[in-house]
């Protein structure tokens, strides 16, 4: 699908200290590494499993859904139009992901108008506008974007301004730690030899789309999402399907207990 693209928002990160940015790459693991799992791997996956909790909503966000001062089946069709437009322009599976952390960080933050739920879809499409400029090499306009059953169709200075209100509210810590940070990871440690590494990373991807509709699913950390989504897609996999998630504790230091149940 052709559609117009914008130039990547430079400044994304001007605000925000180099020193403390988690970058969530890791060097790719390969069959051909005798030990894919390197030293300085474990140390990423330290730092991030150190960092992780910087980067999700508070602890009383999904409690909020629960006394319903928080409309948990407005977030989930919001979330709901993301992952439509995911789909539509075949964005990353990370860009998807991003837009549901800054949509959750900032309804934390910050209490959105009860106005016929048009607040909620202009901050959905600002979220993700602002997720496909980190992660995507080209960008939907704006109006574009308003794709796939939006109810509204904002002018793009309305989504700009937007865009700035979410950056303010997330003081401009757009680069988060999510479940992707550590998928890769998982995947090498669950499988060394590389031999079902593609099919474990999708198949987790998916897993982890597939569940932050539900409100929920908040209460469990980046990595323990990780962790049991790939467990899940291991399952589905017989040589692999054996392995006791027990185990999985073991992948990297400060990893919550984690079962395939888990998503």
């Amino acid at each position: 699908m052709s559609f117009s693209c914008s130039h990547r928002f430079t400044g994304l990160l001007c605000a925000e200290d180099s020193d403390e940015v988690l970058s969530g790459e890791l060097p790719a693991c390969s069959s051909e590494l005798e030990y894919p799992a390197t030293s300085i791997e474990e140390s990423s996956i330290d730092d991030f499993i150190e960092g992780e909790t910087n980067f999700i909503p508070g602890f009383d966000y999904l409690a909020r859904f629960q006394c319903q001062s928080l409309d948990a089946s407005a977030r989930e069709e919001s979330v709901a139009w993301i992952l439509k437009v995911q789909a539509y322009y075949n964005l990353q599976p990370l860009t998807a992901y991003l837009s549901v952390n800054y949509l959750d960080r900032f309804l934390y933050s910050r209490r959105l108008p009860e106005n016929s739920g048009w607040p909620l879809q202009l901050l959905a499409i600002a979220c993700l506008s602002l997720a496909a400029k980190m992660e995507e090499p080209l960008v939907p306009s704006l109006i574009d974007l308003q794709v796939e059953g939006a109810k509204y169709i904002f002018e793009p200075k309305t989504i700009q301004r937007m865009e700035l209100l979410v950056l303010t509210v997330l003081d401009w810590r757009l680069r988060s730690v999510t479940p992707f940070s550590f998928i890769d990871f998982f995947a090498c440690k669950l499988d060394p030899t590389a031999t079902f590494l593609g099919f474990l990373i999708s198949r987790a991807s998916d897993i982890i789309l597939s569940n932050i509709k539900e409100a929920s699913f908040l209460k469990y950390r980046p990595s323990s999402i990780a962790a049991a989504a790939i467990l899940c897609a291991a399952n589905e996999i017989p040589n692999l399907s054996l392995f006791n998630p027990e185990h999985a504790e073991s992948w990297c230091g400060g990893l919550s207990k984690v079962s395939s149940t888990n998503v």
